[in-house]
């Protein structure tokens, strides 16, 4: 027979392996709890990196897109000088005709046209048998004073390379009231649709014999369907004007804007050699 002593120390023994048990159980448990909170915390925290950087780059993306409404180039922080001198004294006159002045000129003689401008002077020998219409009107023009003060109100550095000049307003919409034919247009300068440098054209609204009084000089070889009437070509010293007014770049840093130099026209001048 068991004696109590035996008995007591028996029931002692199997209390503490079940308490054992238990504790071993509660480990284990406390184990498996902490591991899946560990999984869940672990997938948490990998959520959240996640959705910070998704944020992190969405809210890049919004500053990259602001940035590119605000500013769609790269512009530099700081404007180069201006390369032009201020202009002379005087002021743009409202001058306005309700049609083509009559024909005045020689068509059988040269003629020159010189731009005093602020960045210096541009010559330009005048195609007058090829374009007579677009000489004669120049030569009008230039005598009433119609382009003295005015400045030259487009750069446009990307794609076609020109400067325009010769809008009264300084705005692109300004004229001398009337419009002249186009003239021209098969130039044996004018190959593969590209205006070579140092072309004196006609600017027009896009439609035929549309021109007026605006124009462009063109200091790089550009890509233009042959539809504006060139009429002159720069001299060397001219092109050297033009070079350093483009290099000074244009307002938008688009490629197509006010030029950063000033550009006017102090005096416009045509003369018959």
């Amino acid at each position: 027979m068991v004696s109590q002593e035996q008995r007591r120390r028996q029931l002692a023994r199997e209390k503490f392996l079940r308490q054992q048990q238990r504790r071993t159980e509660a480990r284990r448990k406390a184990r498996m709890r902490n591991s899946v909170i560990a999984s869940v915390l672990g997938v948490l925290l990998v959520g959240s990196v996640v959705s910070y950087t998704a944020g992190v780059f969405k809210n890049d993306g919004k500053k990259a897109n602001a940035g590119a409404e605000v500013s769609p180039s790269a512009a530099p922080t700081s404007k180069a000088p201006d390369p032009c001198a201020k202009p002379a004294p005087g002021k743009v006159k409202s001058l306005s005709w309700k049609k083509e002045p009559a024909m005045t000129i020689d068509t059988s003689a040269e003629y020159t046209m010189k731009l005093a401008t602020t960045c210096g002077d541009i010559g330009v020998a005048m195609k007058t048998a090829a374009a007579p219409h677009t000489v004669n009107s120049f030569n009008f023009l230039a005598a009433q004073g119609f382009f003295d003060h005015t400045k030259c109100h487009r750069l446009t550095t990307n794609g076609i390379y020109v400067l325009q000049c010769g809008d009264p307003k300084g705005t692109g919409m300004g004229g001398p009231g009337y419009t002249l034919p186009d003239e021209n247009l098969k130039d044996k300068s004018l190959k593969g649709n590209v205006y070579p440098a140092g072309t004196v054209a006609m600017a027009n609204t896009g439609q035929k014999h549309t021109g007026g009084s605006q124009f462009f000089l063109v200091y790089q070889d550009s890509q233009l369907p042959p539809s504006y009437t060139p009429f002159g070509t720069i001299d060397a010293a001219g092109m050297k004007v033009l070079k350093k007014i483009a290099a000074a770049g244009e307002s938008t840093g688009q490629g197509d804007g006010a030029p950063n130099a000033t550009v006017v026209i102090n005096k416009a001048t045509v003369t018959k050699s």
